[in-house]
């Protein structure tokens, strides 16, 4: 009967983004919070931003109707088994819904009138506090090591998604292909809580790609990607990827890595770039891999398509880590290794058939 759950959570969340999105980009005219092109930006129209409060305010319904819906008579009698277990998330949903706020209300001021890389860090860190007081947190060996790691890893999954939105309908799409994987994994665990919100996620995210994908018509903005970042980010901590059991190996705990294998080559290659050439970290350019897979010669789509494919090829291994032997494992992340290896050497063939070829001009 649960999978039923999954469908309606995932259709609210597609129509109320479907419905609210427009209405985002409309409040972004009226405001004039407007994306306007520069010689660092793809896109070559004014274009509304605001976008993330079609994916944020859905969510934020569908999960406190379901709530509502949970507590009253309107809740299916088949379904009444799972009352304890969803009255005992409540901490952690106010939690998430809380701390989502502040990213996306941080966004949004950032997306009006710039926030310097301080204020942002420091929303960045209450964020995760919040998160890390609701006893969703990574577990390790002391209360401190746990929340410096928790805290570090939700500001690495912002701002990373933050810098890959960069083109039509990237960041989003990662961000969907990813969440699904992570869905699949949860429902595989059985862990009913972690599936069901992440299966509003994913509806929400569907309903503001009808909008963002190339050609987009809206783009997320601040209050978008990093709010992606942060909802991914937690229930990534969410899910219970090691089981105490006498085959499991301690790959599981890798999957998360596995999973967004793609999104941090290009936070890391990104910074190695820009520090190479002397540029501030934080400041935007065309460094990203999907600004360097069209310098290979593709169009934008067929760039965002690529790292779309690229992102379900190294993370759907993810899933076969909690049923290999230790030796299976090493081979997932091995084929992890090797395909984003195959990338880094196609773009540096493709930078050095370029140079040579501007050498070439010089001489002429």
């Amino acid at each position: 009967m649960w999978p039923y759950v999954y469908i309606a959570a995932f259709l609210t969340g597609a129509v109320l983004s479907l419905f609210l999105t427009p209405l985002s980009g409309m409040a972004a005219r009226r405001f004039n919070v407007i994306s306007v092109p520069s010689e660092r930006s793809v896109h070559r129209h004014p274009m509304p931003l605001l976008g993330g409060l079609g994916i944020y305010f859905p969510i934020l319904i569908t999960i406190l109707g379901g709530i509502i819906i949970s507590n009253s008579r309107l809740f299916p009698a088949s379904l009444s088994e799972y009352i304890p277990g969803i009255r005992s998330t409540m901490g952690k949903l106010f939690a998430i819904l809380s701390g989502g706020a502040i990213v996306v209300t941080f966004g949004v001021i950032d997306d009006v009138k710039t926030l310097r890389a301080g204020q942002k860090l420091f929303l960045q860190i209450i964020s995760s506090i919040i998160i890390f007081s609701a006893g969703i947190r990574i577990s390790l060996t002391g209360h401190l090591p746990s929340f410096f790691l928790t805290v570090f890893w939700l500001i690495l999954m912002m701002n990373a998604f933050n810098l890959m939105d960069n083109m039509d309908g990237l960041s989003s799409g990662v961000a969907f292909i990813s969440g699904a994987i992570l869905f699949i994994f949860a429902v595989m665990m059985k862990q009913l809580f972690v599936a069901t919100i992440l299966a509003v996620f994913l509806g929400s995210v569907t309903g503001f790609l009808r909008y963002n994908f190339p050609p987009a018509k809206i783009f997320m903005g601040e209050c978008g990607s990093a709010f992606l970042g942060y909802f991914l980010g937690t229930t990534a901590i969410l899910l219970t990827f090691y089981r105490y059991e006498e085959h499991q190996t301690f790959l599981p705990l890798f999957a998360p890595l596995v999973v967004f294998s793609v999104l941090f080559f290009d936070t890391v290659s990104v910074i190695w770039i820009r520090s190479k050439r002397g540029l501030p970290v934080f400041q935007a350019d065309r460094n990203h891999l999907s600004h360097r897979l069209v310098g290979l010669g593709m169009t934008n789509k067929q760039a965002v398509l690529f790292i779309y494919l690229l992102t379900l090829c190294t993370g759907i291994g993810a899933l076969l880590l909690g049923s290999l032997n230790i030796f299976g494992g090493i081979i997932i992340l091995l084929q992890v290794f090797i395909i984003l290896a195959i990338v880094g050497i196609l773009e540096m063939a493709g930078r050095n058939r370029e140079r040579n070829k501007n050498g070439k001009e010089g001489m002429d």
